[in-house]
């Protein structure tokens, strides 16, 4: 374990669970713990921050999508599909991210939010309940296509709330409720994840005894807001929604202006 102060332990954990309950029932907890990591090991390699983070989040995401997968009808098949896809997107997208520049993309990303912000408000029936209309296999491909190889490119390419943009995805394209996108998106998260870690791993780019250590917090936080979202339903789970979409327009913003 890096040598770093019981106060800053304290710290990780109590981020590792907050990031845990807000990655369950909506995504985007990597804004949390990923910052977190960074504060917490000043001194360590990017690679190895990243590592860390994969392995903590990987467990708590885990833990999630078991508590969703005991209390919904998902299809977990489907998921499987998307999150291979994903994965795939994001190897590309890691491999792009040299030739790219970030600054001319985050513009783009905020704007894209934003459109996403007011579809959110302005229409209070989004993801309150799922459609009674057939999902033709031409929308399936298409999910396949841009919820799995398009976001998880952006996974690649820069990252932050790569699971509110896949609850969106999923709600948008395949007429879920966001309770049943949730639960979805975490089985996705956990293919993207498995194949990030296993890199990081490969190269030897993980503190395994803190990533063990916060993953229990992780874990337990997921576990936590998988369980709210399915007691309190799609109204609360839109109201994270938005909360974690306008944390993504500043921390963008911040770094693109900042």
């Amino acid at each position: 374990m890096p040598d770093i102060s019981t106060t800053m332990i304290i710290v990780l954990c109590a981020a590792a669970a907050a990031a845990g309950w807000i990655d369950a029932v909506v995504g985007g907890g990597g804004l949390l713990l990923l910052p977190a990591l960074l504060l917490g090991l000043p001194a360590a390699q990017p690679a190895a921050v990243l590592g860390t983070n994969k392995a903590v989040a990987i467990v708590g995401t885990a833990g999630a999508a078991v508590t969703y997968a005991r209390k919904t009808a998902g299809d977990v098949k489907l998921a499987v599909r998307i999150g291979l896809a994903a994965l795939a997107g994001s190897m590309g997208g890691a491999a792009l991210a040299g030739g790219i520049s970030k600054d001319a993309m985050r513009p783009l990303i905020m704007g894209v939010l934003v459109v996403v912000a007011a579809v959110v408000i302005l229409k209070p029936g989004f993801g309150a309940a799922p459609s009674a209309v057939p999902v033709s296999r031409g929308r399936v491909l298409l999910t396949i296509a841009l919820a799995g190889l398009g976001i998880g490119c952006y996974d690649g390419l820069i990252g932050p709330g790569t699971g509110t943009f896949l609850v969106l995805a999923l709600t948008a394209l395949l007429h879920l409720d966001l309770v049943t996108a949730s639960a979805t998106a975490k089985i996705v998260n956990c293919c993207t994840n498995a194949g990030a870690l296993a890199m990081f791993a490969y190269q030897g780019m993980v503190f395994w005894q803190l990533a063990a250590l916060m993953a229990v917090f992780n874990l337990a936080g997921g576990m936590v807001g998988a369980r709210m979202a399915l007691t309190k339903g799609s109204g609360f789970v839109r109201g994270v929604l938005l909360t974690v979409v306008g944390a993504l327009v500043v921390k963008l913003g911040l770094e693109q202006w900042g």
